[in-house]
């Protein structure tokens, strides 16, 4: 065996015995029943491939303690199935060892990280993903909304207070509106099982915390041109975040779903540009 088969191998069983006790972490914290057996049947799964490639090195390697705190922590933050999705994706470099080593001595791995898991991981049910929908639906209408508001604002009013006073209560409004839709849509969707408060308090926070971050710059920037270019970037991060998040929980393409929102929220800001030109122009007023 080359020495950097060797290294690759005791790096792959450090992997191993590490997301031995990520999962096992995030089992004893979970509250729900079927989400906890599933981490436990993966971690006794990565104790058997760790003793399994022990047998092969001969030698004992510690976990990595800063990696199992930093996803139990996004387990605890951004939800189980961002952390574990993430957590698969770098699951290659151990397959990719794996296949390289003779069949015969490690089939069981092969089998166990090429599907186990991931069936394991498919069937995890969250309410922070169920709910994925209604965080969209505040999302999408906040940046589209706003981005559109602020931008024709901007230069129909030119005061950056005056914007932001506007498009706080603009937005607090739609947030309001945006939520009482949401509580009405989930009620009628029999088939779901959500509940539509929940369904409401999801849309209407997301929608008033993302109403927030876009007004920020008008406050803290005199130039309101400035403050405008810094929320339409600000709204793209915040399209990227998302994004990731949520094509990470759910296995999907980011490109195409991060384009389109950028598309959208930016179309709709220089149509609503264009429009506060031709309101002030048609009106005379001057803030």
């Amino acid at each position: 065996m080359a020495p950097q088969d060797g290294a690759a191998i005791l790096a792959s069983q450090k992997n191993e015995i590490t997301e031995f006790h990520i999962y096992r972490k995030l089992a004893e914290k979970t509250k729900d029943p079927h989400n906890r057996r599933v981490l436990e049947r993966i971690s006794a799964d990565e104790k058997r491939h760790y003793s399994l490639i022990r047998k092969i090195t001969g030698k004992d390697v510690s976990a990595d303690g800063l990696k199992v705190a930093f996803y139990v922590f996004l387990a605890y933050v951004f939800g189980l199935s961002f952390s574990l999705k993430l957590m698969e994706k770098g699951e290659k470099l151990a397959q990719d060892v794996y296949g390289g080593l003779p069949k015969k001595a490690f089939s069981l791995l092969l089998r166990d990280e090429q599907k186990h898991e991931r069936e394991l991981l498919d069937v995890l049910s969250e309410q922070k993903i169920e709910y994925a929908g209604s965080i969209v639906l505040g999302l999408n209408d906040a940046l589209v909304e706003l981005t559109g508001a602020l931008a024709g604002l901007t230069l129909a009013f030119g005061d950056g207070k005056i914007i932001a006073m506007t498009g706080c209560i603009t937005g607090f409004a739609a947030s309001l509106s945006m939520a009482a839709s949401a509580y009405l849509s989930v009620k009628e969707d029999k088939v779901s099982g959500k509940n539509p408060l929940q369904g409401a308090i999801y849309t209407g926070i997301t929608y008033l915390a993302t109403v927030v971050i876009l007004v920020i710059p008008f406050i803290l920037i005199r130039n309101v041109y400035v403050a405008l270019a810094t929320t339409l970037a600000t709204a793209i991060l915040i399209v990227a975040f998302y994004t990731f998040y949520i094509t990470t929980a759910k296995s999907e393409a980011f490109w195409g779903r991060f384009l389109e929102m950028v598309v959208i929220s930016l179309t709709v800001a220089a149509i609503s540009f264009g429009v506060g030109f031709l309101m002030k122009s048609f009106f005379g007023i001057s803030v």
